[in-house]
C-alpha cells in the first residue's frame, strides 16, 4: 500500500504532523510520497507533483480542513485512490478525523479494517453565447452570483430541456449532497444524506418568496441561462475557481462519471458529525 501526503499550505501544524507521519511510515517500511510544495517545506525526500500523486498512490492523506480536501478531490478524480482527511482544528464534514484519531485510523487501514464511501461529483459546462465551452468537475457546489455591488440577476432554469422557472435573485447554488451542508445550507437549502444521487437547486435571496429549493435526480440535465447583463456575474466552483458569466451564457450541469472515495470514520457516523458541527441541542439518545 502506497500513501500520498498533502495538506494546507503555510501551516506550522501541518508541517509538524506531516514530518511525524513521514517518520512513522519510514520506520515501518511503508512506501510514501509527499506533494512537492509540502515536501519542500518539510525537507521530504520522496516528492511528487500534485498531478502525479493520485496516479501513483493508493491512499492520499490530507492534513487541513474541508477546503484542502476539496482541492485534493480535483486531482483524485479519475483515479482509483481513496482519501483520508485529518482536521487539525475541529471536525470537518469531509476531514472527519482528529489528530488523536489519525494514527489509530492508519493502523486500521493497514490492517484492512476500514470502509470507503463513494461521493458523486457534478460535471459543469459553461457554454458561451458564441459557442465556446469550458468544462469543470466539482465535489461540493456550483454558485452563480453577482459581484461586489449587490444586484438582482435573472436566471432561467431548464431541466431536461423543459423550462421550469426564472429565478430573480442574488444568485443560485447547485449543491451535491456533499455540499448540502455548505453555502446551500446557509441559503435555506436542505441537508441531504451524502450518498443520495441528487442535486439541490437553491436560489439566493429570491425576489419571490415562493421560489424555494428544488431537489433533482443527478441523472437530469440542468441548464441555467443568464438573462441579465450585469458586470461581475460569476460562476464559482467549489469556492476555489471563479469564471465570469455574461448575458446569454448557459451553465449546463449533469451527473459526472467521476467520484471521490472517502475513508469513513469508525468513531462516529454522519449524524454525530451533524450534531457536533451544527451544534444541535437536546439530549442524545444512545440506542445501545
Amino acid at each position: 500500500m502506497k500513501f500520498g501526503i498533502t495538506g494546507k499550505k503555510d501551516s506550522v501544524e501541518v508541517y509538524e504532523i506531516a514530518r511525524r507521519f513521514c517518520r512513522w511510515l519510514h520506520e515501518r517500511g511503508i512506501e510514501f510520497f509527499v506533494e512537492e510544495n509540502l515536501g519542500r517545506s518539510i525537507d521530504a525526500e520522496n516528492m511528487l507533483a500534485e498531478s502525479d500523486l493520485a496516479a501513483t498512490v493508493d491512499i492520499i492523506v490530507v492534513f487541513g480542513g474541508d477546503g484542502s480536501f476539496i482541492w485534493v478531490s480535483r486531482i483524485a478524480q479519475g483515479h482509483n485512490v481513496s482519501i483520508v482527511g485529518c482536521n487539525l482544528g475541529g471536525l470537518g464534514f469531509l476531514t472527519e478525523f482528529t489528530v488523536d484519531e489519525f494514527f489509530p485510523m492508519i493502523e486500521r487501514i493497514l490492517a484492512g479494517n476500514y470502509e470507503i464511501e463513494k461521493r458523486d461529483m457534478i460535471s459543469c459546462c459553461v457554454v458561451r453565447k458564441n459557442g465556446d465551452r469550458e468544462e469543470f468537475t466539482v465535489l461540493n457546489d456550483i454558485v452563480i452570483n453577482n459581484g461586489p455591488i449587490s444586484k438582482v440577476v435573472d436566471l432561467s432554469i431548464y431541466i431536461d430541456e423543459k423550462y421550469v422557472t426564472t429565478f430573480k435573485a442574488d444568485g443560485i447554488i447547485f449543491a451535491t449532497p456533499t455540499g448540502s451542508t455548505a453555502y446551500s445550507l446557509s441559503a435555506g437549502g436542505p441537508i441531504i444524506y451524502p450518498t443520495l444521487p441528487v442535486v439541490t437547486v437553491t436560489p439566493i435571496c429570491p425576489h419571490i418568496l415562493t421560489n424555494r429549493p428544488i431537489v433533482v435526480p443527478n441523472t437530469k440535465k440542468i441548464t441555467t441561462r443568464v438573462l441579465t447583463d450585469i458586470q461581475d456575474t460569476y460562476l464559482t466552483l467549489d469556492g476555489q475557481v471563479g469564471v465570469p458569466l455574461y448575458l446569454g451564457d448557459e451553465v449546463v450541469l449533469e451527473g459526472s462519471e467521476s467520484y471521490v472515495n472517502i475513508i469513513k470514520s469508525p468513531f462516529r457516523d454522519y449524524f454525530n458529525i451533524l450534531k457536533t458541527k451544527l451544534m444541535w441541542s437536546g439530549r442524545y439518545e444512545n440506542s445501545e
